[in-house]
């Protein structure tokens, strides 16, 4: 796991070379492109800070990232962001997923409800035109604790549900109930599973064990492939484990990634990342996108090209020993606030290698929830759950406020 850290001028230069090799509106004779750059009279290209400010150098240059940059054509206006946006593609699926060089494929999506739809849209088609699946026979398998992403994306693309339980301590998926409700499907005339695996669930931070699942489908012998959700942890949890773990290109039984740059990453709304290996995004292709170049294999077709450039920009600022240390101070904060949490004999959940904390919400008063704006697991009706995400923000000043909060109210 290793990318290089770049200075700032460094940065600066390669973001400037590759908007000189885009597609300049002002110095061509651009009559067919149904985009421009940003309105000039609300953002003027000749502002002084601009010169040291790569990002809305980006921004007002507006390129248009449509398509997917890592096959072999692309719409070659703005060829030079297009690059950036590979090398950050690279970046996720080689370096911290182990992808093989030239095995992957990959975008910037607007976020990780994209991403999942993206994975479960090419997983149906895949299993519509490679085994001919008909409707009624492809069936969605996730956990009670996975993202709303997952029946959102059921629905859109008519998919079979199927959710399986977790234990309320560990928030892990109960291998019986799965197998009893995937052999129920089977039952049912379902032939092909789409498996989502979280590598981090939104409110509990909690990893699946994906060896367990595979291991029930496998002994059922059913046909299933697996997507990871981690648009939470992708950005954490690789750089937390010291040791190996399954959740990487080098486990043939995942086929795509979903990650979310605009939470840990601190980068602007709207970066998702959509990971795959090479072959797999084929599966989205848009035939009828003709007057696109290399067409289009993404759910949104239009995207900023600046919000992949951001991402980038951020990443190569850092570099991976940088990375890792960052993702090193939030998992230390965390481990204090627990070690609070005990010493208070305070009821919480936490996957010691990821940075959120659900805590009981019979054990923090309603005044504090709302003081703190702890998250709950439901708005509606007394949560089960609150919980706590250590991120920048998240001073070890305001973790003791908290816990002096919660002391004030024992006493």
């Amino acid at each position: 796991m290793y990318w290089e850290k770049y200075a700032h001028h460094t940065i600066k230069e390669k973001v400037t070379k590759a908007l000189r090799q885009n597609l300049d509106y002002r110095d061509r004779d651009v009559l067919g492109l149904p985009a421009t750059f940003l309105d000039p009279k609300v953002f003027y290209s000749d502002a002084p800070f601009l010169k040291d400010a790569p990002y809305m150098q980006t921004m007002v240059a507006n390129p248009n990232h449509i398509g997917c940059h890592t096959l072999t054509e692309a719409e070659p206006a703005f060829s030079g962001t297009h690059a950036i946006e590979r090398d950050l593609i690279k970046i996720c699926a080689c370096e911290i997923f182990k992808s093989k060089e030239g095995e992957y494929d990959g975008y910037v999506a607007s976020g990780g409800t994209e991403a999942n739809i993206e994975a479960m849209w090419i997983l149906r088609n895949y299993f519509r035109k490679e085994r001919g699946a008909k409707p009624g026979e492809i069936a969605l398998v996730y956990s009670q604790d996975s993202h709303y992403s997952m029946p959102k994306g059921a629905n859109l693309l008519s998919l079979h549900s199927i959710v399986v339980p977790v234990a309320e301590e560990t928030r892990q998926i109960q291998p019986e109930a799965l197998k009893e409700a995937v052999q129920e499907a089977k039952e049912e005339g379902f032939k092909y599973f789409i498996l989502v695996m979280n590598m981090s669930t939104t409110m509990f931070g909690s990893v699946d064990d994906i060896g367990t699942a595979t291991s029930c489908l496998d002994a059922l012998e059913v046909e299933y492939r697996v997507h990871v959700d981690g648009a939470y942890g992708g950005f954490i949890y690789p750089f937390a484990c010291k040791e190996e773990h399954p959740y990487t290109f080098e486990n043939p039984k995942i086929v795509s990634f979903s990650l979310d740059a605009h939470k840990l990453v601190q980068s602007p709304y709207g970066t998702g990342i959509f990971l795959a290996r090479k072959g797999m995004i084929e599966y989205a292709l848009t035939e009828e996108a003709q007057y696109v170049k290399g067409k289009d294999y993404t759910l949104v077709g239009s995207r900023s090209g600046a919000n992949a450039v951001a991402v980038w920009m951020i990443l190569r600022t850092y570099g991976s020993e940088g990375w890792v240390a960052k993702t090193a101070d939030l998992i230390e904060r965390t481990d204090r606030l627990c070690m609070s949490l005990d010493e208070r004999s305070i009821p919480y959940y936490r996957h010691p290698k990821m940075n959120i904390v659900a805590i009981k919400g019979s054990a923090v008063p309603q005044e504090i929830v709302q003081q703190f704006m702890l998250v709950p697991d439901t708005h509606e009706g007394k949560p089960s759950w609150v919980k706590i995400v250590v991120m920048e923000h998240v001073t070890q000043g305001k973790l003791d406020k908290f816990l002096f909060a919660l002391d004030g109210v024992s006493r």
